[in-house]
Formats: C-alpha cells, sequence, structure tokens
C-alpha cells in the first residue's frame, strides 16, 4: 500500500524545490506494516511536489513492482527511483502538478542523467508506458535545441559585446545583464512564436533576430567590429526615419538599406541565409515584439519584466526552466560531459560509418547543409526551364497546365500543413520551404528525362509525364529532402542513442500530400540517381526513408501494394509466384528507372490477362534482401553456435512473406522475423526466449521498442509480440512450423543474393577501431568548402583532423598515427574472440505468458540488484558492439538498415 499523506504545510512554491528531507514534513503516524519509518522520504517528495493522491498510489505501486524484480534499492537512487516513478504516474494519470525542472531540483539530478535512468529502467524492466517514453524523449529533445542555442549565443555574445568598454557612461550596460536580456526575450519568443519545439534551424534564425534587436539599442562604445561600426551609421541615419506619428508596425515593416544591415552581418557570420531570416523577422519577431509591448523608445526592457512573462509561460507547460543556463544549473548539466560519465556503446550499422561528418556543432552542421542545399539550387528556377517545357511539348497531350496547377493547389496544402504543425506565423517560411522544394522536382524531372531520353532514344513522355502520381511522389521527394534539411542534423545529434527526429519528420511529407507510401517508394532509387549533388547524409535519409516504406509502411491497410499481390496471385493462376525463387540468387540489375515503376501494370488489367508488374517484383526483392539482411544481423548476434537455423529461419520468414502476407497488414517487417526465429528454435529445441530475442534486437540500428511491445492482434487490438506470437503468428503457421521438426522439412529457399548499394558514392572512409581516422577522395575545392574550413570557422572537433598534404606538424605525430593504425588489428582481433551473445532481460511485462524459466542467481550482499542490473545492460552493450566491429570488416551493404 502507497503511504499516507502528511498534512500540508504551506504549499511549496512555484520555483524549483530544495531535496526534501524526513524533517521538513510532519508526517501522521502509520500503521507499521503500512509504512516503514525510511519511507517518509517517499512522502516528503510527494508534498514537495503537490501530487495527488492518486498518482502516490500508482507511483507507490511502481515502486513495488521493480522492488520485486530487484531487491533492495538503498541510497540516492531509491530517490531517483521514486521521483521517475511519480514522474511516470503524473504522466499517465495527466495529472502534472509540478515541472520537470522542479523535480529534477527535488532529485539533486541533472536531466542527462535522469534521461538515461529512464531508459535503463525502460531496458531492463518494462515498466515505461509509451506515452511516458514519448513524452520524455520530447523534453529531452526539446533540451538538446535549447543548449545548442545557447552555447551558440554565448560564443556569438564573446564576438559582439566588449567585456569593458571605454566609455564609462555605457558600464551600466553590463555585459551579463544585455545577455540575460537577450536570452531570456529569445525564450519568450521562442515559445510564443514556435509550436513545435525542436525546430532548430528557425530557432536560430530568431535568435538572430533577437541579437538584431538587442545590438541596435546599445551604445557603439561597447559594441565590437564590424557591429560598431553598423550601429553607427545606423544612429546616423536615424534622423531620416519613418516619423513618429506613423504606427510601430508601419516604420518596422519600411526598414531602409540601413536598418538591416546588422542582421546581415548576423547572417554573413553564421552563414544563414537572409531572406529566410528577413521572414521570420517580419512575420514572426516584430508580431511578438508588439504582443508582449517592447518597444525600441524605452530602451532596453526590463528583465523582472522578460523573466515573469516567461515563467508564466514555464509554469504553463511544465517543462523546462531554460533562465537556468544563464547560472550554469546542474540540472541542465553540460550533455557532453554527462554522456562521458556514464556512456553505453550506441547502435550503429556495421555498414555505415556514423562519424564520416566533420563533427561540428548542432547549428553549424545544420547552417552548413542547409548551405550545401542552396549551393545546388541557387542557379535553378522556380518554373520549369526550357528544356522541360520542350519535354512537355514534345508530349501527345501536353501536361504543362496540368503540373502548374499541381503545384499551386500542393502548394496551398504544404503551406497550410506547415503553419499547422510549426506555427500560423510561420506560414512564409513554408512558403519559401515549398519553393526549394519546388525547384528540386523541376530540376530532378529534367535530368530524369534526360537519362530515360537516352536510355530509350524517345522523345515523347506523354504517358509518363501526364501520370497524377509519378508527378506527386517526385514533389513529395523533393519536399523531403528540404525538410530534412533544415531538421536535426543527425551526426550532431547530442544524444547518441536515439535519432531526433521532429513533427515535420518522415512520413508527414507523404501524409500531408494524401500520397500512398508504396508510391513514393518507386522514385527514391531513380532521384537519387538523377541529383548527383545529393549529399552522403542526404542519400542515407531517402534510403533510411526507402527501408522503412519497406518494413512497415507500404503495408498499410489501405495500401495498393495489397490490391497489386492479388493480381500477381491470379497471373497464370500462380499461388506463390509473386517473385520466383530462383531470381533470389540472381545477381540484382539495377536498371529499373521511374519509368519503369510507374508505367508497370497497377490497377488495370489488360484485354487478356494481367500483365506482372515490374513495380511489384523490384519490391519483393528488395524486401527481401532488407529481411534477410536484418536477420543474418541478429542471427549472428543470438544463434552463433547454431549456424545452420539461420537458412531454416530465412525459409519461413520468405514463406511468410511470400505467401501469408496478409499477416504483414498494419505490422512490421521485423515482428514476421522475430517470430520466425522463435518459432524455429522453438520446435528445434533451442534455449531461445523472446526476452533474449528483443534485447539483441533493440541493438539493431534503427529499430524502435514499439516493435515489439505494441503489435496488432485483431480488430484495432494491440498487445507485445508474444502476444501476437500465440494468437495469431502460431495459429496461422502452425502445420508450417512443425514440419520443421520432422524428418521431411520444407524445401529450404535460397539466401538472397545480397547486392550493393546503388546508392555508394566516393565518401570518406573509416579506419577500423574507433579511431576517428578517415581516407577520403580528393575533392575539388569549393568556395563552400574553402569557408568550412578556414581557421575561424573550425569548430574543436574539426581542428584534430589530419590533412596530409599540408602543412601538418613534426614527425612525432604522423608515428602517433602510425602507433594507432597498428593498435587496431589487435583491438579487432581481440574484439573477435570475446564471447557469447547478449544477456536476456529478466522481467519483460509482454513475456510473463512465455512461463520462462527465471534466472536462479542468488542476491548479491551488499548490492543492488537494480545497480547490477544496469551493469549487466552495459556490459551487453558492449560485447554485442565488439562483435559489430568483427561483422563490420565482413558486411558491406547499404540495404541493411
Amino acid at each position: 500500500m502507497a503511504p499516507t499523506r502528511t498534512p500540508r504545510k504551506a504549499e511549496a512554491s512555484q520555483g524549483a524545490c530544495s531535496a526534501p528531507t524526513a524533517g521538513d514534513v510532519s508526517p501522521s503516524p502509520p500503521a507499521p506494516d503500512r509504512l516503514p519509518f525510511s519511507e517518509t522520504d517517499f512522502v516528503a517528495l510527494c508534498d514537495a511536489l503537490r501530487v495527488t493522491d492518486s498518482i502516490r498510489a500508482t507511483a507507490w505501486q511502481s515502486y513495488e513492482k521493480v522492488l520485486c524484480s530487484c531487491g533492495t534499492i538503498e541510497g540516492h537512487l531509491k530517490k531517483e527511483l521514486w521521483g521517475i516513478c511519480i514522474f511516470a504516474a503524473a504522466a499517465d494519470l495527466d495529472e502534472m502538478t509540478f515541472t520537470f525542472t522542479e523535480l529534477l531540483k527535488c532529485l539533486s539530478i541533472s536531466i542527462c542523467k535522469f534521461v538515461n535512468r529512464i531508459e535503463e529502467m525502460e531496458d531492463s524492466m518494462d515498466t515505461i508506458s509509451t506515452k511516458v517514453g514519448s513524452i520524455v524523449l520530447r523534453l529531452k529533445k526539446k533540451y538538446d535545441v535549447l543548449f545548442a542555442l545557447y552555447q551558440k549565443l554565448e560564443r556569438t555574445w564573446g564576438q559582439i559585446y566588449i567585456d569593458q568598454p571605454s566609455d564609462q557612461n555605457s558600464s551600466e550596460r553590463s555585459s551579463s545583464l544585455v545577455l540575460k536580456l537577450c536570452w531570456i526575450t529569445f525564450l519568450l519568443a521562442k515559445g510564443k512564436v514556435l509550436q513545435i519545439e525542436d525546430d532548430l534551424v528557425i530557432s536560430f534564425q530568431l535568435l538572430l533576430c533577437v541579437l538584431d534587436y538587442f545590438i541596435k539599442l546599445l551604445p557603439p562604445a561597447v559594441l565590437k567590429e564590424p557591429y560598431k561600426s553598423t550601429v553607427s551609421a545606423l544612429s546616423a541615419n536615424s534622423i531620416t526615419r519613418t516619423p513618429r506619428r506613423q504606427n510601430r508596425s508601419f516604420r518596422a515593416s519600411k526598414q531602409t538599406d540601413t536598418d538591416i544591415k546588422v542582421i546581415e552581418e548576423l547572417c554573413k557570420e553564421h552563414d544563414c541565409n537572409l531572406d529566410e531570416v528577413k521572414n521570420v523577422y517580419f512575420t514572426s519577431f516584430i508580431p511578438f515584439l508588439n504582443s508582449v509591448g517592447i518597444t525600441t523608445s524605452s530602451g532596453l526592457p526590463e528583465v523582472e519584466n522578460i523573466s515573469s512573462k516567461y515563467e508564466e509561460m514555464y509554469l504553463k507547460n511544465k517543462d523546462i526552466d531554460a533562465r537556468l543556463f544563464l547560472e550554469k544549473d546542474e540540472t541542465l548539466q553540460n550533455y557532453t560531459e554527462c554522456l562521458q560519465l556514464e556512456r553505453t556503446p550506441t547502435k550503429t550499422n556495421p555498414d555505415e560509418d556514423s562519424s564520416d561528418v566533420l563533427q561540428q556543432t548542432p547549428v553549424r552542421a545544420a547552417m552548413n547543409t542547409i548551405q550545401q542545399l542552396m549551393t545546388i539550387l541557387n542557379s535553378a528556377s522556380d518554373e520549369p526551364s526550357d528544356n522541360l517545357v520542350s519535354y512537355f511539348n514534345n508530349c501527345t497531350a501536353n501536361p504543362t497546365q496540368d503540373i502548374l496547377e499541381r503545384v499551386e493547389n500542393l502548394g496551398s496544402v504544404f503551406r497550410q500543413k506547415f503553419a499547422e504543425a510549426v506555427g500560423q506565423g510561420c506560414i512564409e517560411i513554408g512558403s519559401q520551404r515549398y519553393r526549394l522544394g519546388v525547384r528540386l522536382y523541376y530540376r530532378v524531372m529534367e535530368s530524369i528525362l534526360k537519362s530515360e531520353e537516352k536510355r530509350l532514344s524517345i522523345h515523347n513522355f506523354s504517358k509518363l509525364l501526364n501520370n497524377n502520381i509519378f508527378h506527386i511522389s517526385l514533389l513529395a521527394c523533393a519536399l523531403e529532402v528540404v525538410m530534412a534539411t533544415y531538421g536535426t542534423p543527425r551526426n550532431a545529434s547530442l544524444n547518441d542513442r536515439t535519432i531526433m527526429e521532429t513533427d515535420l519528420s518522415f512520413p508527414w511529407i507523404i501524409n500531408i500530400l494524401d500520397l500512398k507510401a508504396f508510391d513514393l517508394y518507386k522514385v527514391i532509387e531513380s532521384f537519387i540517381k538523377a541529383e548527383p549533388n545529393l549529399t552522403r547524409e542526404m542519400i542515407k535519409h531517402l534510403e533510411c526513408c526507402e527501408h522503412r516504406i519497406m518494413e512497415s509502411l507500404a503495408w498499410q491497410s489501405d495500401s495498393p501494394l495489397f490490391e497489386l499481390i492479388k493480381q500477381s496471385k491470379e497471373r497464370d493462376g500462380q499461388a506463390d509466384q509473386l517473385e520466383p525463387v530462383s531470381s533470389l540468387t540472381q545477381p540484382p540489375q539495377h536498371n529499373h528507372t521511374a519509368a519503369d515503376l510507374y508505367l508497370s501494370p497497377s490497377s488495370t488489367y489488360s484485354a487478356a490477362r494481367p500483365q506482372k508488374s515490374t513495380s511489384l517484383s523490384l519490391f519483393y526483392k528488395k524486401v527481401y534482401w532488407l529481411a534477410y539482411l536484418r536477420l543474418n544481423n541478429l542471427a549472428s548476434r543470438l544463434l552463433p553456435d547454431h549456424p545452420d537455423l539461420e537458412h531454416l529461419i530465412w525459409t519461413l520468414f520468405h514463406h511468410t512473406l511470400q505467401n501469408e502476407y496478409e499477416l504483414m497488414k498494419d505490422r512490421h517487417l521485423d515482428q514476421i522475423m522475430m517470430c520466425s526465429m522463435y518459432g524455429i528454435c522453438k520446435v528445434k529445441n533451442i534455449d531461445l526466449t523472446f526476452k533474449t530475442i528483443v534485447t539483441a534486437y533493440k541493438e539493431l540500428p534503427n529499430t524502435n521498442q514499439e516493435t515489439f511491445k505494441c503489435v496488432l492482434i485483431r480488430d484495432g487490438r494491440y498487445d507485445s509480440i508474444i502476444v501476437f506470437y500465440n494468437l495469431v503468428f502460431m495459429q496461422k503457421l502452425k502445420t508450417n512450423i512443425l514440419q520443421y521438426a520432422t524428418n521431411r522439412p520444407p524445401t529450404l529457399s535460397p539466401i538472397p543474393h545480397i547486392p550493393q548499394s546503388p546508392y555508394k558514392n566516393n565518401s570518406p572512409l573509416r579506419v577500423p577501431a574507433g579511431n576517428n581516422i578517415y581516407i577520403s577522395p580528393l575533392k575539388s575545392p569549393s568556395k563552400f568548402s574553402e569557408r568550412l574550413l578556414s581557421p575561424n570557422k573550425m569548430t574543436p572537433g574539426s581542428r584534430i583532423l589530419v590533412s596530409i598534404g599540408e602543412s601538418f606538424g613534426t614527425a612525432e605525430k604522423f608515428q602517433k598515427i602510425n602507433q594507432m593504425m597498428c593498435n587496431s588489428h589487435g583491438h579487432l582481433k581481440r574484439g573477435s574472440e570475446m564471447g557469447s551473445g547478449p544477456n536476456p532481460l529478466k522481467r519483460l511485462r509482454f513475456d510473463m505468458e512465455e512461463q520462462d524459466e527465471a534466472d536462479g542467481r542468488e542476491h548479491l550482499s551488499g548490492e543492488s540488484k537494480f545497480q547490477q542490473k544496469l551493469a549487466e545492460m552495459t556490459s551487453t552493450r558492449t560485447r554485442i558492439q565488439n562483435q559489430k566491429l568483427n561483422d563490420g570488416a565482413d558486411i558491406s551493404t547499404p540495404d541493411q538498415k
């Protein structure tokens, strides 16, 4: 039973509370069997956070469940666990009576450590709901963005403000005071303007607007160049400004060339697009100033006034008090330092070099990525080029009018949906992003048509260019490139364990355009081939989108895929030849184009009989490749002592996809994979539980715990994967599975021929053993690359890069590199000798029905079982990471997720 509530003293303040102790409250004396005296600290914590009785009861029940699994928990870890249970209960019951910062203050813990703790609980005991997990992820993403922006503000401020100005009359405007004003004003503006909390680019552009505003209010004497000269010129020109009798909004909208000089300098310094920042300034920042009553005529605003407005917003949102960045508060401890203290191996694809791009600050990485896109599109047009118009005119039915109308209509939809997601004041930003997408759409369309003209020696593309789905798919792909470019840069993510996603992340674009994922897949490969200037990171992103389509999105119940499969089954009376088995062993030919896929038979029959669909055939080939690679990855971790089982599992997996494809409807490819593995191991009397399977599965790249926690059972009911196996998978395939236990098992399916990716490019290759040394092909210098690597643009990460052929340094440095290279071989050899697969999770709620035997080890005195579990999880990840290093030497196929 939960500890009883203590009588309330005065309500706890709305600010951050101090860590409570038993002496801070006067508890009612409970019955000894209901509340041990030592747990009065739990009551004190609940009182400090003003939680309701229902939250207390739910949190205590969760805590008792953990105790049942882990045994004794002592010290500060117990208090942290209480805090997590209280937070989870409040989130699940929608009764959040405290802010996130208040909770962190009460627990004396940083946000980084709190997130690590809750992830460890999720990994080891499966006690965190999906709802709580999404809330924590949102808070983490918000923190990542705020941390990056505050670090950027501090560095930028040092380039703007003179700490000890020569003009003593200006000393009242201290650097720290103005910095504080800038930051809190920005926080208030961000909260008022943006509905989406983790959009790094718009947030940074808004920060530049805030800096522009305060720089103009400061006397030139406290400013460094070039801002000193710019503000001096602005002051001299102020006599020519619009008369004061005109309203403030009109004056703001009529700024002269001199007025925007400050923001021009800021954009130049940070490689920001001036037009985009001006758009944010006039459509979002100026309305914000008007809404909160801030005027330039009254000088610097009062800190107390701005802070009180932010306080109101912070208490309403009940999240992070970002003003504490100014105080270097422990709850906002440097994320990088915290990760160094408690780092665990990260999930990586053995085929991918996760650190192949210069490690940069998040803001710098975002600006560089945008600049690369701008370099491609600066010379492009918002209208079809002359060459495209020529292609249109050569068509039997000229598509020009339909194309232009479609672009205009979809533009209206895009702008509306963008504003709904980001903020109504950002509709013009949406217009700018859409224009970039349209430019890329026309550019790639022209490239595709040129390739088709060369391949087919024809000039009339009437059928393709009048295909509505082709155009929407091509435009959606172009827009996804733009949206991903402006999204959170993956290589600069502050949390290694989670790939950051925003509300605008894929599949947002196909949802708003009402485009089926299966139709988008048809254009992705042709799009990548048609645009040679796509960055390596963007190619990886599009490939990841393709994988998501193949593993789940194309299998949604309303997908055209199922109608194509039905037609394929009816063709020639074939019952199981969606893709001939013999084709699996044939080397793939990457010669299918978008024209082939969009013009292949889809939902119409020929007069004689249905024709084979090229799009379906290629789709199934790619699904098989992806499915086998993921199975091979998982089996190598779980069944190293039973290599023969992999072929049996693949045969069952392949049979299910080929003949029982209805099991994939509204489900995930990996769910079928895990069930196939479990079923074969069961009939072969191999001791492999679902707990062990999902422990290893979570370490595969790009996996999500929802895949095994939330599986469709039937009629909109979802449950765990073990329930799906028992009630659905086993019932459907029982006869087939049992055949593997007989002397006459089914004929084995061929192992697919694993192709080289059609998306390979000349990208840096990483030297093994994690020494952060890369071999990169020589590239032609460009203005952009020169600017990126110039000394004043380098970051701490990029300064350590080695550039052979330029002035490097002493011979000792080369000797160190040689030593690192020599050590890498021994590292890999030692890793290959390390042992067995991962330890299973001891307690997974969904796995209770499986009735696997418990781990029989006795409790170790003096060591908490909870702490022991966390140590086991770290050890498990370490072993898996070492195994991945070995796999990486043999696997070089990018079709693996």
